[in-house]
């Protein structure tokens, strides 16, 4: 897990992490932090062993690291945050040793994660979406009843 310690420890991933928690510093809903990108990375990799995808710890972990990484930028602009984040992302992961493989696949996760409709792909970019979306308690959000997300989208039972 050398690579994805480097991660945390990048200046740009701070960066980005700590725009994404100022902008989000009155935001009722599901934020874009440290809790959710961990909880999206030990999520896919449960489902990584249960179905026996065989991607390594650091490529998903270095996936659900970066994921949201942009989303800053979506507050900022408009621009949706999956395509900001697989914009910023390759720069991280080049420092931190993953190969340009390796970047490749996280950046394809990462540039599709918010498309629903991959969540059933057995590959890296249904692995992040499914993730993504189990990740959401809105079985216990105090906010449930203004999310915009429709009701089939939500998470009102525990699932993995």
């Amino acid at each position: 897990m050398d690579r994805v310690n480097q991660i945390l420890k990048h200046s740009l991933f701070n960066k980005y992490m700590q725009a994404n928690a100022a902008r989000e510093t009155e935001r009722i809903f599901c934020k874009h932090d440290m809790a959710h990108v961990m909880d999206v990375a030990r999520i896919a990799y449960i489902l990584n062993m249960e179905e026996e995808y065989r991607f390594s710890k650091e490529l998903i972990y270095g996936a659900a690291l970066l994921h949201d990484i942009g989303r800053h930028v979506q507050y900022d602009t408009g621009e949706k945050h999956a395509v900001v984040s697989a914009r910023l992302a390759p720069v991280i992961l080049q420092e931190c040793g993953y190969d340009s493989e390796e970047i490749q696949k996280i950046v394809s996760a990462i540039a599709t994660h918010s498309d629903k409709s991959l969540i059933d792909e057995r590959n890296l970019n249904g692995l992040l979406a499914r993730a993504d979306q189990i990740s959401r308690a809105c079985y216990n959000c105090r906010a449930v009843g203004e999310c915009d997300w429709s009701d089939e989208r939500k998470n009102y039972e525990i699932s993995l």
